[in-house]
């Protein structure tokens, strides 16, 4: 990734928002915006952080991650291990944005 390249992270159904910050995947550019989604290994194995992709496209940090092929072509993905490649719309139920109170 172009390192002044950044795309904007949108979670729902909570209605935050990132920058994804270019080398980091998108769960470390999460926490580090504040946005803390669901996880555990960061490493790709484990698939608490599981989330669905609604709308753009990423790039995996390894070769094959967790996921069955079923899965990631149903739009499934591990932001553990991914980043952004546009500006995208996941759907991660249990995001909590750590800024609020």
């Amino acid at each position: 990734m172009d390192p002044k390249k950044t795309f904007l992270i949108e979670i729902q159904p909570a209605g935050l928002q990132f920058e994804q910050v270019a080398g980091m995947s998108l769960l470390q550019s999460g926490l580090r915006a504040g946005v803390r989604l669901p996880n555990s290994c960061r490493n790709g194995t484990c698939r608490t952080c599981m989330c669905k992709l609604s709308t753009g496209e990423i790039e995996y940090q390894i070769e094959w991650p967790g996921l069955a092929r079923e899965e990631k072509a149903e739009g499934w993905i591990l932001p553990c291990v991914a980043e952004a490649r546009s500006d995208l719309v996941l759907d991660v139920p249990g995001a909590v944005d750590l800024k609020a109170g």
